[in-house]
Protein backbone atom coordinates (compact mmCIF):
# COMPACT_ATOMS: atom_id res chain seq x y z
CA UNK A 1 0.00 0.00 0.00
CA UNK A 2 1.95 3.07 -1.24
CA UNK A 3 -0.63 5.42 -2.71
CA UNK A 4 -3.35 7.73 -1.53
CA UNK A 5 -6.96 6.08 -1.90
CA UNK A 6 -9.63 8.20 -2.79
CA UNK A 7 -13.79 6.90 -2.79
CA UNK A 8 -17.25 8.08 -2.19
CA UNK A 9 -18.08 5.85 1.01
CA UNK A 10 -15.88 4.64 3.64
CA UNK A 11 -16.02 0.50 3.08
CA UNK A 12 -15.08 1.09 -0.40
CA UNK A 13 -11.34 3.18 0.77
CA UNK A 14 -11.16 0.49 3.68
CA UNK A 15 -11.44 -2.19 1.85
CA UNK A 16 -8.73 -1.05 -0.92
CA UNK A 17 -6.32 0.08 2.40
CA UNK A 18 -7.32 -3.81 4.11
CA UNK A 19 -6.65 -5.33 0.81
CA UNK A 20 -3.25 -3.69 0.48
CA UNK A 21 -2.18 -5.11 4.18
CA UNK A 22 -0.72 -8.53 4.25
CA UNK A 23 0.10 -8.62 8.25
CA UNK A 24 -1.47 -7.64 11.10
CA UNK A 25 -3.45 -4.37 11.21
CA UNK A 26 -4.74 -2.08 13.70
CA UNK A 27 -7.69 -0.04 13.45
CA UNK A 28 -7.27 2.92 15.76
CA UNK A 29 -10.33 5.43 16.72
CA UNK A 30 -13.08 4.54 14.63
CA UNK A 31 -16.39 5.91 14.60
CA UNK A 32 -19.64 3.36 14.73
CA UNK A 33 -19.87 4.27 10.78
CA UNK A 34 -16.61 3.40 10.31
CA UNK A 35 -16.70 0.13 12.23
CA UNK A 36 -19.81 -1.31 10.55
CA UNK A 37 -17.83 -0.09 6.85
CA UNK A 38 -15.41 -2.92 8.79
CA UNK A 39 -17.36 -5.55 8.94
CA UNK A 40 -18.69 -5.12 5.90
CA UNK A 41 -15.11 -4.82 4.22
CA UNK A 42 -14.49 -8.29 6.56
CA UNK A 43 -16.52 -9.92 4.39
CA UNK A 44 -14.61 -10.65 1.77
CA UNK A 45 -11.00 -9.44 3.53
CA UNK A 46 -8.43 -11.99 4.97
CA UNK A 47 -6.66 -10.06 7.06
CA UNK A 48 -6.87 -9.66 11.14
CA UNK A 49 -7.92 -6.58 12.22
CA UNK A 50 -6.96 -5.60 15.67
CA UNK A 51 -9.49 -2.62 16.78
CA UNK A 52 -8.43 -0.20 19.68
CA UNK A 53 -11.79 2.09 19.75
CA UNK A 54 -13.82 4.43 22.84
CA UNK A 55 -15.77 2.23 24.61
CA UNK A 56 -18.56 4.47 23.89
CA UNK A 57 -18.21 3.87 20.13
CA UNK A 58 -18.18 0.26 21.01
CA UNK A 59 -21.33 -0.19 23.33
CA UNK A 60 -22.92 1.99 20.66
CA UNK A 61 -21.86 -0.91 18.21
CA UNK A 62 -23.05 -3.79 20.65
CA UNK A 63 -26.78 -2.09 21.04
CA UNK A 64 -27.57 -3.15 17.37
CA UNK A 65 -28.03 -6.85 17.69
CA UNK A 66 -27.14 -6.91 13.64
CA UNK A 67 -23.66 -5.11 13.65
CA UNK A 68 -22.83 -6.72 17.29
CA UNK A 69 -23.41 -10.63 15.75
CA UNK A 70 -21.42 -9.97 12.78
CA UNK A 71 -18.76 -8.77 14.25
CA UNK A 72 -18.72 -11.83 17.07
CA UNK A 73 -18.78 -14.10 13.94
CA UNK A 74 -15.32 -12.03 13.31
CA UNK A 75 -14.27 -12.46 16.70
CA UNK A 76 -15.22 -16.06 16.51
CA UNK A 77 -12.59 -16.77 13.52
CA UNK A 78 -10.26 -15.08 15.17
CA UNK A 79 -10.33 -12.14 12.02
CA UNK A 80 -11.18 -9.48 14.97
CA UNK A 81 -10.36 -8.26 17.93
CA UNK A 82 -11.87 -5.31 20.17
CA UNK A 83 -10.35 -3.31 22.76
CA UNK A 84 -11.11 -0.12 25.13
CA UNK A 85 -8.79 2.60 23.85
CA UNK A 86 -9.99 6.36 24.84
CA UNK A 87 -7.11 7.95 23.78
CA UNK A 88 -7.81 10.94 21.56
CA UNK A 89 -6.07 9.83 18.24
CA UNK A 90 -6.74 9.75 14.46
CA UNK A 91 -8.69 7.20 12.85
CA UNK A 92 -5.82 5.63 11.17
CA UNK A 93 -5.09 1.95 9.67
CA UNK A 94 -1.86 0.99 11.11
CA UNK A 95 0.47 -1.83 9.55
CA UNK A 96 4.16 -2.78 9.90
CA UNK A 97 4.62 -1.93 6.04
CA UNK A 98 1.99 1.39 5.58
CA UNK A 99 0.08 3.89 7.95
CA UNK A 100 -3.34 5.20 6.67
CA UNK A 101 -5.24 7.84 7.91
CA UNK A 102 -8.73 7.97 7.16
CA UNK A 103 -9.89 11.14 6.71
CA UNK A 104 -13.70 12.22 5.29
CA UNK A 105 -13.70 15.38 3.15
CA UNK A 106 -17.38 16.56 1.94
CA UNK A 107 -18.86 13.81 -0.27
CA UNK A 108 -15.82 11.60 -0.41
CA UNK A 109 -13.42 9.53 1.96
CA UNK A 110 -9.23 9.76 1.65
CA UNK A 111 -7.23 7.27 2.78
CA UNK A 112 -3.74 9.11 2.91
CA UNK A 113 -0.79 7.02 3.14
CA UNK A 114 2.65 7.03 4.30
CA UNK A 115 5.56 4.67 4.13
CA UNK A 116 8.00 6.47 5.68
CA UNK A 117 10.08 4.33 7.72
CA UNK A 118 11.06 5.76 11.09
CA UNK A 119 7.12 7.05 11.22
CA UNK A 120 5.52 3.80 10.02
CA UNK A 121 8.05 1.91 13.00
CA UNK A 122 6.98 4.08 15.25
CA UNK A 123 3.33 3.89 14.91
CA UNK A 124 3.07 0.38 15.20
CA UNK A 125 5.11 0.41 18.03
CA UNK A 126 2.73 2.77 19.50
CA UNK A 127 -0.37 1.04 18.85
CA UNK A 128 1.11 -2.48 19.25
CA UNK A 129 1.91 -1.71 23.17
CA UNK A 130 -1.19 0.04 23.81
CA UNK A 131 -3.21 -2.90 22.12
CA UNK A 132 -1.62 -5.24 24.60
CA UNK A 133 -2.41 -2.79 27.71
CA UNK A 134 -5.73 -2.32 26.44
CA UNK A 135 -9.24 -4.22 28.02
CA UNK A 136 -11.02 -6.30 25.35
CA UNK A 137 -14.75 -5.00 24.88
CA UNK A 138 -17.13 -7.54 25.33
CA UNK A 139 -19.83 -7.74 23.10
CA UNK A 140 -22.28 -9.85 25.68
CA UNK A 141 -23.81 -10.89 21.99
CA UNK A 142 -23.23 -14.46 19.83
CA UNK A 143 -22.00 -14.58 16.42
CA UNK A 144 -24.75 -14.50 13.58
CA UNK A 145 -23.30 -18.32 12.57
CA UNK A 146 -23.72 -19.57 15.88
CA UNK A 147 -27.10 -18.10 16.05
CA UNK A 148 -28.63 -19.32 13.00
CA UNK A 149 -26.83 -23.13 13.63
CA UNK A 150 -27.94 -23.19 17.51
CA UNK A 151 -32.32 -21.77 16.13
CA UNK A 152 -32.19 -24.35 13.69
CA UNK A 153 -30.66 -27.40 15.96
CA UNK A 154 -33.44 -26.04 18.46
CA UNK A 155 -36.54 -25.24 16.31
CA UNK A 156 -35.67 -26.39 13.21
CA UNK A 157 -34.92 -25.17 9.57
CA UNK A 158 -37.96 -23.04 8.91
CA UNK A 159 -37.66 -21.07 11.84
CA UNK A 160 -34.30 -20.61 11.62
CA UNK A 161 -34.68 -19.36 8.24
CA UNK A 162 -37.79 -16.84 9.11
CA UNK A 163 -35.14 -15.19 12.02
CA UNK A 164 -32.98 -14.85 9.16
CA UNK A 165 -34.67 -13.42 6.67
CA UNK A 166 -37.10 -11.15 8.79
CA UNK A 167 -33.79 -9.33 10.36
CA UNK A 168 -32.09 -9.15 6.83
CA UNK A 169 -34.90 -6.75 6.13
CA UNK A 170 -34.23 -4.81 9.27
CA UNK A 171 -31.30 -1.90 9.17
CA UNK A 172 -31.33 -1.97 12.64
CA UNK A 173 -31.97 -4.37 15.77
CA UNK A 174 -32.09 -2.04 18.60
CA UNK A 175 -34.74 -1.97 19.93
CA UNK A 176 -35.28 1.84 20.83
CA UNK A 177 -38.55 2.53 20.04
CA UNK A 178 -37.78 3.10 16.37
CA UNK A 179 -37.35 -0.49 15.44
CA UNK A 180 -37.60 -3.82 16.99
CA UNK A 181 -34.98 -5.73 19.23
CA UNK A 182 -33.43 -9.40 18.48
CA UNK A 183 -35.78 -10.56 21.18
CA UNK A 184 -39.33 -9.34 19.60
CA UNK A 185 -38.26 -10.70 16.41
CA UNK A 186 -37.59 -14.01 17.85
CA UNK A 187 -40.67 -14.01 19.44
CA UNK A 188 -42.43 -12.99 16.31
CA UNK A 189 -40.82 -16.00 14.19
CA UNK A 190 -41.86 -18.38 16.54
CA UNK A 191 -45.10 -17.02 16.52
CA UNK A 192 -45.51 -17.15 12.63
CA UNK A 193 -43.80 -21.40 12.86
CA UNK A 194 -46.25 -22.11 16.25
CA UNK A 195 -43.19 -22.86 18.29
CA UNK A 196 -43.29 -23.45 22.22
CA UNK A 197 -42.37 -20.28 24.18
CA UNK A 198 -40.07 -22.61 26.89
CA UNK A 199 -38.32 -23.54 23.63
CA UNK A 200 -37.63 -20.41 21.84
CA UNK A 201 -36.59 -18.62 25.64
CA UNK A 202 -34.49 -21.50 26.20
CA UNK A 203 -32.83 -21.45 22.98
CA UNK A 204 -31.89 -17.60 23.68
CA UNK A 205 -30.68 -18.37 26.83
CA UNK A 206 -28.50 -20.78 25.98
CA UNK A 207 -27.16 -18.88 23.13
CA UNK A 208 -26.57 -15.64 25.13
CA UNK A 209 -29.59 -13.86 22.84
CA UNK A 210 -31.34 -12.72 25.83
CA UNK A 211 -32.53 -14.28 29.15
CA UNK A 212 -35.79 -16.34 29.46
CA UNK A 213 -36.96 -13.44 31.87
CA UNK A 214 -36.30 -10.91 28.83
CA UNK A 215 -38.41 -13.52 26.49
CA UNK A 216 -41.18 -13.80 29.05
CA UNK A 217 -41.38 -10.17 29.68
CA UNK A 218 -41.29 -9.85 25.73
CA UNK A 219 -43.87 -12.21 25.24
CA UNK A 220 -46.41 -10.89 27.77
CA UNK A 221 -45.92 -7.14 25.93
CA UNK A 222 -46.21 -8.57 22.83
CA UNK A 223 -49.33 -10.35 23.90
CA UNK A 224 -51.20 -7.66 25.65
CA UNK A 225 -50.63 -5.53 22.48
CA UNK A 226 -52.44 -7.96 20.69
CA UNK A 227 -49.58 -8.67 18.21
CA UNK A 228 -48.48 -12.33 19.45
CA UNK A 229 -51.79 -14.85 21.03
CA UNK A 230 -50.51 -18.34 23.22
CA UNK A 231 -52.58 -21.63 24.13
CA UNK A 232 -51.70 -23.91 26.60
CA UNK A 233 -50.34 -27.25 25.90
CA UNK A 234 -50.61 -29.98 28.18
CA UNK A 235 -47.49 -31.96 28.93
CA UNK A 236 -46.85 -35.11 30.87
CA UNK A 237 -45.41 -33.52 34.36
CA UNK A 238 -45.52 -29.81 35.46
CA UNK A 239 -47.77 -26.70 34.76
CA UNK A 240 -48.85 -26.84 30.70
CA UNK A 241 -46.51 -24.82 28.52
CA UNK A 242 -47.73 -21.87 26.24
CA UNK A 243 -47.37 -22.14 22.42
CA UNK A 244 -47.14 -19.38 20.84
CA UNK A 245 -49.21 -17.70 17.27
CA UNK A 246 -49.70 -14.62 15.87
CA UNK A 247 -52.80 -12.69 16.51
CA UNK A 248 -52.87 -9.73 14.22
CA UNK A 249 -54.38 -10.72 11.04
CA UNK A 250 -51.86 -8.17 8.96
CA UNK A 251 -49.05 -10.15 9.98
CA UNK A 252 -50.46 -13.55 9.28
CA UNK A 253 -49.96 -13.24 5.37
CA UNK A 254 -46.76 -11.68 5.33
CA UNK A 255 -43.42 -13.21 4.31
CA UNK A 256 -40.89 -13.49 6.99
CA UNK A 257 -38.88 -10.98 5.42
CA UNK A 258 -42.03 -7.83 6.19
CA UNK A 259 -42.44 -9.54 9.28
CA UNK A 260 -40.83 -7.20 11.51
CA UNK A 261 -41.45 -3.77 9.45
CA UNK A 262 -45.03 -4.87 9.36
CA UNK A 263 -44.94 -5.52 13.05
CA UNK A 264 -43.15 -2.04 14.25
CA UNK A 265 -46.03 -0.30 12.01
CA UNK A 266 -48.63 -1.89 13.83
CA UNK A 267 -47.13 -1.62 17.46
CA UNK A 268 -46.52 2.44 16.27
CA UNK A 269 -50.09 2.81 16.42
Amino acid sequence: METNVFGDTVDGVLGEVLGGASDEVFLVNPTVGTLEALLDVLDTATVRVNVLAAESQLKELSRDFKLASRAADYEDDGRLTLSIYDEPANTVVVTESFTTALVAGGSQVAGLTTTEEGFVDATYDRYAAAFEDANAFDLRTPGTTHVSETLAESLGEQTAADFEAALAAMETARGDGTDLSEVTVALLVAARNEQLLYDISKWGEDTGVASKATFSRTKTDLEERGIIDTEKVPIDVGRPRLRLKLADDRLKNVSASELASVAQSVLAK
